[in-house]
């Protein structure tokens, strides 16, 4: 019988859904790396969610996978499958207690990741959840006019769902396992309404959620996944909510 023990399990799984983000999967990788290295008590596990790109981000990230001393896992998927898909798949590949989900184009910087863990470990949270909208917060790099609609979209859907949480439509969270795969089992919208249909689900159920000011930044490079069927999808998602929940 062999005397090496197995490794432990990584606390904390952050989850990266990817589509052509080779010019960025590296330098987010470097950045969460440099970030929790300020907290030697955490262990974690960063799990990109590749569909297929045809630029070869999964390339990248295998090249990562040598470098990076167990900390990198991929998960392929044959075809462009869906941001809900993609973190389901991401969870069964994941090992931690619990799950951080961000954005591969680094609009959410990792520099927040030590405050969102210390925030989750002091206050037992459910979900920890970044928000652009109470003070601390922000957006750079939009125009007007999408700074009106994401702001309009948030007051919205927050009226017609009673929403208490300041920004629905964010992504960069913190949720503990179980919570995370609840409320995916039950999240039917997709596109830009996912986000919101999830942390509007999780104050229903009564987890409990505290928020941490992030500044969100436009991506630097590649393509934005965001157009005009995305905001249709939102607002069907919205009217299917108001009536269902």
């Amino acid at each position: 019988m062999s005397s090496s023990k197995e490794p432990s399990l990584p606390q904390y799984s952050i989850i990266v859904p990817t589509y052509n983000e080779a010019s960025n999967v590296a330098v987010l990788w470097w950045l969460i790396k440099e970030a929790l290295d300020k907290l030697p008590s955490v262990t974690y596990e960063v799990v990109f969610v590749d569909d297929a790109s045809p630029d070869g981000t999964a390339e990248v990230v295998r090249a990562l996978q040598k470098a990076s001393s167990n900390t990198v896992r991929l998960c392929c998927r044959h075809a462009k499958l869906g941001l809900g898909s993609a973190y389901s798949a991401g969870l069964e590949c994941s090992r931690g207690a619990h799950i951080i989900l961000m954005d591969a184009d680094l609009s959410h910087h990792p520099r927040y990741l030590p405050e969102m863990i210390r925030m989750q470990l002091s206050t037992g949270a459910d979900i920890v959840a970044g928000t652009r909208y109470t003070h601390g917060g922000g957006v750079a790099g939009w125009n007007l006019i999408r700074k009106v609609t994401s702001r309009g979209a948030n007051l919205l859907a927050s009226t017609l769902l009673g929403a208490r949480v300041s920004d629905l439509t964010g992504a960069f969270r913190l949720y503990s396992r179980e919570a995370l795969k609840a409320l995916l089992m039950e999240t039917r919208s997709k596109g830009y309404a996912f986000q919101m249909e999830v942390i509007v689900r999780a104050q229903y159920k009564g987890f409990r959620i505290v928020e941490l000011p992030i500044i969100f930044v436009d991506r630097l490079f590649g393509e934005s996944k965001l157009g005009a069927g995305e905001y249709v999808q939102f607002l069907t998602g919205l009217a299917r909510l108001a009536l269902t929940l």
